[in-house]
């Protein structure tokens, strides 16, 4: 299918975006198979991931507004502001590189909901491994607050940012638990991976938009609209839920998640169940 989705379509596959962008379980790997499964995939559906995409993007920059404008406002001025803005553009340049050296390699290979269910097992395991790890060694907890990361551990959280290329393996759940595993507290690692989606996610928008420009037509609008709303709000009540969530839980049930969603997908393919493109 390669034309402009329903409205119902547009609807499920915004609220799919706007809540598993930020969760550790990959709103890539989810659109792949909703798409699969509703039937709306080819270049017209790329299009329209970039649109809802935008939508989860400006949920986050909506909810942190104060934050963002305190720190341009500071720019330069304030060390502490010129610390945060350099943090997040040292993180960001890993993911941009690779990206663009490998990110058609990755598209043309990994983008199928088989090689997805991989990365979703796979993944979860290490989320299970960096959270027994935290448990156990409290200790190697040394970043309690975003303000206190230095610039090279901005850099490790971006190598690991770099690893979500691959579909499936989730870009929140690559810096949050790699943030984690490099001694950020649970919360920190949340907040600087919110933080770091923005420049990160725009930028992939508009590489994405300015890829497919020929694709963008007007006929659908309407249906982009709902999709983009859906995914703002959805987006948006994701990550309040999820900055309160992080203050007094771990992420092992997410971790349980991808296993149980990744087998569904890896057992009805190897049985012929479902069709997956």
């Amino acid at each position: 299918m390669d034309s402009s989705p329903s409205f119902v379509v547009a609807l499920l596959l915004g609220i799919v975006e706007g809540l598993t962008e930020f969760l550790p379980v990959s709103s890539t790997g989810h659109l792949i198979v909703a798409g699969s499964l509703l039937g709306y995939t080819g270049e017209q559906a790329k299009v329209f991931e970039i649109v809802i995409q935008a939508g989860a993007i400006l949920a986050v920059c909506w909810e942190f507004r104060a934050r963002l404008i305190a720190v341009l406002r500071g720019l330069f001025r304030d060390p502490a502001a010129n610390r945060f803005a350099l943090n997040v553009a040292v993180a960001f340049m890993p993911a941009a590189v690779l990206g663009l050296l490998l990110g058609s390699r990755i598209q043309d290979s990994l983008f199928a909901p088989v090689p997805v269910a991989v990365a979703f097992v796979a993944g979860a395991f290490v989320i299970l491994w960096a959270e027994r790890r935290q448990r156990a060694r409290p200790d190697t907890v040394r970043i309690e607050d975003v303000d206190a990361m230095r610039w090279t551990d901005a850099l490790k959280v971006g190598f690991c940012q770099a690893l979500a290329l691959i579909p499936g393996t989730s870009r929140s759940g690559a810096t949050i638990i790699g943030g984690m595993l490099f001694g950020l507290s649970r919360r920190a690692a949340t907040e600087f991976s919110f933080f770091l989606a923005i420049p990160t996610l725009f930028a992939a928008c508009a590489y994405e938009a300015v890829k497919n420009r020929h694709l963008i037509t007007g006929t659908g609008l309407p249906a982009f609209g709902v999709g983009f709303a859906a995914a703002f709000v959805s987006a948006f009540l994701c990550v309040r839920w999820l900055i309160r969530y992080v203050s007094h839980h771990d992420f092992v049930p997410f971790a349980w998640y991808r296993i149980a969603f990744g087998a569904v997908i890896l057992i009805t393919a190897y049985m012929n169940l479902v069709s997956w493109t």
